[in-house]
C-alpha cells in the first residue's frame, strides 16, 4: 500500500514541470524567501548552486571564503535531503549553467535572491532576457537586505551618503514582513547530474592552513542559529560596553554566517528585538543597519569596489610599499597590536572589528599604501569577506567614501591598545614572543629599557620587529600628504 502511494506521488511529481531554487548567497533553509517564493508556486523546486569563480571582474570568493563555502554547502545539502531534497552543483559560467539545468529539469521558473554585486547584477539582468526567451520566468525576492535600497530615500528622494539620517530612516520604517518558517518537506523532482562539492578543491591542501578556521567556526545553518543564540544569551545586554574589546568575547561573531547567507538579517533584527530593550540593543541593531548602509552604498555605487566616492582621492600620492605591504599582511609591523590584528586574521579567518579599523588606519595612514590593496588582502584572508561591507568600510577609513573618516582622524595603535586591550590579553594571544613584557610596555616595547626586554626575552629587529614607521612619524607624513592633496584641488 505505502509503496504505491510513493509510486503515485513519484508519477505526478514527475509529470508537473518543476521550478529552479538557485541559490547563491542564501544557503539557508530558514526566512528564505526564494525557497518560499519556490514552495509557493505548488510545484517540485530543485535546489541548485552554481559556483561561477572563472570569468574575469567577478569577485570570486577569496582562499578563506571558500573553505567556508565547502563546509556551509556540505551543511545545506544535508538539510535539504532531511526534507526529500537534493542540492545540484554546478561549476562555470552562470550564463550558461543555469539556462542548462532549466533545460535539464524542464522547469518553467527560477526563484533566486536578488544580488548586490555590480557583475551579479549586469549578470542577472542578461540572464532574465535569455529566460524570458525561453518561456522561463526569472522571479527575483530580497533575501540579503532588510530593505529594497531604492525605497530608502531621503526626505527629497534621494540617496542617503550619511550613516546617522540612513539608520534613522530605517528604524523609522521597521520590519513589516513576517520570517518565512523552515519547510517540513521540500516537494523535488529527479535532479540532473551534479558536481562533486570535494572535486571543486575549495579546501586548501599542501599545506593545509585552514586549521585555525576548523577549530574556530562552524559553518551552516545550524552554526549560525547556534553563534545567534549564545550571543542573545550571553552579549547582547552588555554588547554595548564589551564589543570594542578584543580580548574579550563581546561581539556576535554571526558576519560570516550573514555573508553566506546562513541566518537572514530579518531573522537576526528580530530576535534582537525580542530580546528586550537596552544600550546593548541598540548598538547592535546599529551595527545590522551599517551593514545594510553597505550594502545600499553598492547598489548606488557599482564602482564602490575599485573607485573612491570622493574622486579627488584619484590624485592621492599613495606609495609603492611592497616590504611595508608585505609586513603588514603577515603580523610583523611592529606595532603590537597591528600584528595582533592581523595575526588573527591569519588564523581564524577573522578580525576584531575595532581591530580592523586600527590595523586598516596603520596601512593607508601610518604605510601610505592604497586601501585597495588592504581590500584585496581582507577579500582573501577573511571567512565573513562581503563586497559591500568590505569596500565600504576601506573607503570609510581611508577618507575617500561615504560618511568618512576625515583625513585628520588617524587611529593611534598604541593608544588604542591601551585603551582596548588594558590588560594585554589580545595581543598577548596572537603576539607571545612579547607575552613576558608588563602591561606598561606591551603596546610599545620600543620604550621598554633594554633590562625590561632582556628580563622579557624580547630583542627588537630580532625576537620581534621594530616598527616600519613609528605613530607620530607616520601620523605627520599622512597628514602631510592629505594636506597636499587638499591643496592640489585649490
Amino acid at each position: 500500500m505505502l509503496s504505491s502511494v510513493r509510486e503515485r506521488t513519484t508519477r505526478t511529481l514527475d509529470s508537473v514541470a518543476p521550478v529552479l531554487l538557485w541559490l547563491r548567497a542564501e544557503l539557508r533553509l530558514d526566512d528564505n524567501p526564494a525557497l518560499a517564493g519556490a514552495l509557493g508556486s505548488g510545484r517540485p523546486v530543485l535546489p541548485v548552486f552554481v559556483l561561477d569563480d572563472l570569468a574575469p571582474g567577478h569577485w570570486a570568493p577569496g582562499g578563506a571564503a571558500r573553505w567556508w563555502l565547502h563546509h556551509s554547502l556540505t551543511a545545506l545539502a544535508a538539510d535539504l535531503a532531511a526534507r526529500g531534497a537534493s542540492l545540484v552543483l554546478r561549476r562555470g559560467e552562470t550564463s550558461r549553467e543555469i539556462p542548462h539545468l532549466v533545460a535539464e529539469a524542464g522547469a518553467i521558473e527560477v526563484h533566486a535572491g536578488h544580488p548586490t554585486e555590480p557583475w551579479a547584477r549586469h549578470q542577472m539582468e542578461a540572464l532574465g532576457r535569455d529566460l524570458a526567451g525561453q518561456g522561463v520566468r526569472l522571479v527575483l525576492h530580497r533575501t540579503r537586505a532588510l530593505f529594497d535600497p531604492d525605497t530608502v530615500l531621503t526626505g527629497t528622494g534621494g540617496r542617503f551618503s550619511v550613516f546617522t539620517p540612513f539608520a534613522r530612516a530605517c528604524h523609522a520604517r521597521g520590519l513589516v514582513e513576517p520570517p518565512c518558517p523552515v519547510p517540513a518537506r521540500i516537494p523535488s523532482p529527479p535532479p540532473p547530474p551534479s558536481d562533486r562539492l570535494a572535486d571543486w578543491g575549495l579546501t586548501p591542501y599542501a599545506p593545509d592552513w585552514a586549521g585555525g578556521l576548523a577549530a574556530t567556526w562552524r559553518p551552516g545553518e545550524a552554526g549560525a542559529r547556534a553563534a545567534l543564540g549564545a550571543f542573545l544569551d550571553g552579549n547582547l545586554v552588555a554588547y554595548d560596553r564589551r564589543r570594542d574589546v578584543p580580548g574579550a568575547a563581546g561581539t556576535s561573531r554571526l558576519s560570516p554566517h550573514l555573508a553566506w547567507g546562513e541566518i537572514s538579517p530579518r531573522r537576526v533584527w528580530l530576535a534582537a528585538i525580542a530580546a528586550g530593550p537596552g544600550k546593548g540593543q541598540v548598538g547592535f541593531l546599529n551595527e545590522l543597519l551599517w551593514r545594510e548602509f553597505s550594502q545600499y552604498l553598492l547598489h548606488h555605487h557599482p564602482h564602490l569596489p575599485e573607485a573612491p566616492l570622493r574622486a579627488e582621492f584619484d590624485r592621492f600620492p599613495w606609495r609603492d610599499d611592497p616590504a611595508g605591504l608585505r609586513a603588514w599582511q603577515r603580523g610583523c609591523t611592529g606595532i603590537p597590536l597591528v600584528d595582533a590584528g592581523m595575526r588573527e586574521l591569519w588564523q581564524t579567518g577573522w578580525m576584531h572589528n575595532r581591530v580592523r579599523m586600527i590595523t586598516a588606519s596603520y596601512l593607508v595612514k601610518h604605510l601610505l599604501i592604497s586601501w585597495r590593496e588592504g581590500a584585496a588582502w581582507f577579500w582573501d584572508t577573511l571567512v565573513d569577506a562581503d563586497l559591500g561591507s568590505n569596500s565600504a568600510s576601506w573607503q570609510w577609513v581611508a577618507g575617500c567614501g561615504a560618511d568618512a573618516a576625515p583625513y585628520f582622524r588617524v587611529f593611534n595603535p598604541v593608544l588604542q591598545g591601551q585603551k582596548f586591550d588594558q590588560d594585554g590579553a589580545y595581543v598577548r594571544r596572537f603576539v607571545p614572543e612579547l607575552a613576558r613584557l608588563p602591561d606598561r610596555f606591551l603596546h610599545a616595547p620600543w620604550d621598554a629599557p633594554e633590562p625590561v626586554l632582556a628580563a622579557a626575552r624580547v630583542r627588537l629587529g630580532a625576537t620581534y620587529p621594530r616598527p616600519v614607521v613609528l605613530p607620530a612619524a607616520g601620523r605627520e607624513r599622512a597628514l602631510a600628504a592629505f594636506q597636499s592633496l587638499d591643496r592640489s584641488a585649490e
